[in-house]
């Protein structure tokens, strides 16, 4: 199996945690791109980077900043269909992108392949610890999301996530084997903030 082509969601205007870019936020004394850069594993490059409306940063170590696209419905959803028309117009209109979300600081190291893998026959899979899914953590076949981009523009795309997963029959991959912890707690609030740094440090 080829590797993945992969985006990481970071859009989030991070309103709850002083209007701070979640991105560039140190947990154990490293940024969270970075620590999600890492725990991808071996995906095609370059790594996408979704930031959120309006013009996208210059990033570095191989990561394509790209704008999510202008719509009714923004989020994620426009981070991905951003995703979507960015490898398209790099003529790959087959294989599998996995995404991650930025605040996810504990994703499983090899997150990428092991997504990729599990997608199987299916058209999309997300990640799930326990009952807790993350729509943003997951696989899909992007020749299933072919008229995404298009659909965000004009206004006919499923409203989240979740819904996409719906219209495309989704599957899931649960991570609880193996994880005592949520691999996937995510960033929100300061109460969160401190939650993962001591979970950094092995408390």
């Amino acid at each position: 199996m080829s590797a993945p082509y992969a985006v990481i969601i970071a859009g989030g205007q991070g309103q709850r945690l002083g209007g701070v870019r979640k991105r560039d936020i140190r947990i154990g004394g490293i940024r969270l791109i970075e620590r999600v850069r890492q725990a991808l594993g071996a995906v095609n490059p370059p790594v996408l980077v979704a930031t959120g409306p309006g013009e996208a940063p210059v990033l570095d170590d191989g990561m394509l900043a790209i704008a999510d696209l202008d719509g009714p419905v923004g989020g994620p959803l426009a981070g991905l269909a951003a995703a979507i028309e960015a490898l398209q117009r790099r003529g790959i209109h087959q294989g599998i992108v996995v995404s991650a979300a930025v605040d996810t600081p504990f994703l499983p190291a090899g997150f990428g392949d092991a997504m990729a893998a599990a997608l199987g026959d299916a058209d999309a899979i997300y990640a799930a610890w326990g009952e807790a899914f993350y729509p943003p953590n997951a696989a899909w076949r992007i020749e299933a999301l072919s008229a995404l981009p298009g659909q965000v523009r004009d206004g006919t795309a499923p409203n989240s996530l979740k819904a996409l997963y719906g219209r495309l029959k989704g599957t899931r991959l649960d991570w609880t084997a193996g994880y005592e912890r949520d691999p996937f707690a995510n960033l929100n609030t300061l109460a969160d903030l401190t939650s993962l740094q001591r979970r950094a440090r092995g408390l």
